[in-house]
């Protein structure tokens, strides 16, 4: 394993501000399918999982049963409107230009919708040739710790040489538990108040609500030399 020093990025609500959007339109939907749940307050407690995976818990909490091509309708139209909507969050181009470290993306999305995200908002261009990794590359996604632990070893890279950036407490415990250290992040436009101290909670190492404050972070980190231990500071 190399000591490279990487930086790591969760792509929907940190890289794009697609959460919303994407939150939006589950609402939308489940409402129709679903009508016997208050939609919104449980899909909170979701946030972060694979599309499957959100529709598993869910439908478990309801008396109505899903379509059998439920997942496949939902992923279409959010990307149907994430083609039209989206935006990338505020300072990320201007933070991933400025951070000279060898980056990735991990994201729970298809890899469909990641490389159509990115390049949709034109943050393709700037990663360049950063490996993206998706939750269709392992059995059991985020929150386990399974796809941040397959990237560290195509990357060839030790799981303490990883800083990663990540907006949910599914996405956190993830990176955490694969032993990197998370810059919990809550500047993208779906997040919650109290989301700061659940990331922390769920072992965060910082966490920053605007992009501008990532390159400081990741100077410290790099500067320390190793994996830092999580739960300190929390905004």
């Amino acid at each position: 394993m190399s000591a490279a020093q990487t930086l790591i990025f969760d792509c929907d609500g940190v890289l794009v501000d697609s959460e919303a959007i994407a939150e939006a339109t589950l609402i939308e939907l489940l409402d129709e399918w679903l009508p016997d749940l208050a939609t919104e307050a449980v899909l909170r407690q979701a946030l972060g999982m694979t599309t499957a995976n959100i529709l598993r818990h869910l439908e478990s909490q309801s008396r109505h049963r899903l379509p059998v091509d439920a997942t496949q309708r939902v992923d279409t139209t959010i990307e149907g409107r994430l083609a039209e909507e989206l935006q990338a969050v505020p300072g990320v181009a201007a933070a991933i230009a400025a951070i000279p470290l060898p980056k990735a993306v991990v994201s729970n999305s298809r890899r469909q919708r990641v490389e159509a995200s990115l390049a949709t908002t034109g943050l393709a261009a700037l990663l360049g040739e950063a490996p993206i990794f998706t939750a269709d590359e392992v059995a059991r996604p985020k929150p386990d710790p399974a796809l941040y632990r397959l990237a560290a070893a195509r990357l060839g890279v030790d799981a303490g040489q990883c800083l990663v950036i990540e907006d949910s407490v599914a996405g956190v415990t993830a990176a955490h538990a694969a032993g990197m250290t998370v810059v919990g992040f809550i500047g993208a436009s779906h997040i919650e108040a109290g989301q700061a101290a659940r990331l922390n909670a769920a072992g965060a190492w910082r966490v920053i609500d605007h992009m501008q404050q990532l390159a400081a972070l990741v100077s410290d980190w790099c500067s320390a030399g190793t994996s830092i231990p999580a739960r300190r500071n929390p905004l």
